[in-house]
């Protein structure tokens, strides 16, 4: 594990290499290099004395008002139809309580709205454009979350035949079948093989490997109950996953009396089908928290990580005595052995302030770090290799 010292004004102090990292309450910590979020939770809950909710709140918030990498906050991540829509979630680790918004519209405080859901609903989550009458409700503002710089990536997107999308696509695609034909003619006769075989090609018509939608099934009875051996998707690649394009803030925190929470704020997959809710509002995959042993939260692939739930499995790992580089690490080789190439990160922290991380498909995974050990206004950041 590499760690980066670097202060407010974002000096590097010093770099070296470290094991499994002891840290101290208060603790704030972070996936990727958001120094500014990380620091205003910090002060939130030391010289605001804000409780550790209410500081999750604000750390998350510099995120979505800074659109930090382009994928948290307005601005980011258009779906298929240009449209940015935004996820969160927030849990409180000494009460269990959960408080969470997916595919909010047309508000820009996502952490916030899904604050008002934990502390004003019996709920656990509110989605869609109800959860938008929700924050008008409470009263945010509605406004639109597309910008010139989200239009034009969708535009750009649109003009290169809608590449990369979410439309699954078999692993046999007849590419012989593209010689000497024009754009046009290849479609067309894609799209008669398709409606043949849906294993030999794409199972929605037109080929979503070359064209725009609206698509539309094979035939009437193309979703069969037994698909092909090939139809699953094991090579995440094509999404090209990593910095700019990771989903999600994900942060933890941890008050001086050992009060864990966890939460987590994104505009989710870029080019996503509209409706498309990832790991990050859903407890247990985004992120999870018990004051009884720590926290865990992930950042990357999200509808490949929440088929794992490795936020809720790290937690029950350090509950079982694992650290939390090992807890981490077991939970990504768990999702690896079924996606070898997927991209993502798990930090864990425990309760009493250690912490650690994993990752994979990247070349290395940077998480931020602001704690009570030798608080100097400084942010931290830690660098581990990817497995």
């Amino acid at each position: 594990m590499q760690l980066v010292k670097v202060v407010a004004l974002g000096a590097v102090l010093l770099s070296t290499v470290l094991p499994n990292t002891q840290g101290g309450l208060p603790l704030v910590v972070t996936t990727w290099r958001f120094l500014n979020a990380t620091l205003q939770a910090y002060q939130s809950l030391t010289v605001g004395e804000f409780d550790p909710i209410d500081a999750l709140v604000e750390g998350c918030s510099v995120c979505e008002r800074e659109q930090c990498d382009g994928t948290v906050g307005y601005g980011g991540s258009p779906d298929e139809t240009g449209e940015t829509t935004l996820d969160a979630m927030l849990m409180d680790g000494t009460t269990m309580d959960i408080g969470a918004v997916a595919a909010l519209r047309e508000v820009k405080h996502a952490a916030a709205v899904a604050k008002y859901v934990l502390r004003n609903t019996r709920h656990t989550m509110l989605a869609g454009s109800q959860a938008t009458d929700f924050a008008l409700q409470m009263g945010f503002r509605r406004e639109t979350l597309q910008t010139d710089e989200s239009r034009a990536m969708w535009e750009q997107w649109k003009a290169n035949h809608c590449q990369p999308n979410f439309w699954r696509v078999s692993n046999a695609h007849c590419v012989c079948v593209l010689v000497g034909f024009s754009y046009l003619g290849a479609q067309t006769i894609l799209s008669q093989i398709a409606q043949k075989d849906r294993s030999i090609i794409e199972n929605v018509i037109p080929s979503p490997s070359m064209s725009c939608g609206p698509y539309e099934p094979v035939s009437a009875n193309a979703v069969r109950s037994n698909p092909p051996e090939d139809a699953s998707d094991p090579d995440r690649t094509d999404f090209s996953f990593g910095r700019y394009n990771h989903d999600t803030i994900s942060m933890i925190v941890i008050d001086q009396t050992g009060h864990v929470v966890a939460g987590t704020s994104t505009n989710g997959a870029r080019h996503k089908i509209p409706g498309r809710v990832g790991d990050s509002p859903i407890p247990g995959a985004g992120a999870y928290a018990d004051s009884e042993v720590g926290a865990a939260v992930a950042t990357g692939d999200g509808d490949v990580m929440m088929r794992f739930l490795p936020a809720l499995l790290a937690v029950e790992g350090l509950r079982n005595g694992q650290g939390p580089s090992e807890a981490a690490e077991r939970q990504i080789k768990r999702i690896t052995k079924y996606y070898p190439t997927f991209a993502g990160g798990i930090v864990v922290a425990t309760k009493d302030g250690r912490h650690g991380a994993a990752c994979n498909g990247m070349a290395e995974f940077p998480y931020s770090v602001a704690d009570g050990s030798d608080w100097q206004g400084e942010v931290k950041v830690y660098t581990v290799k990817c497995v």
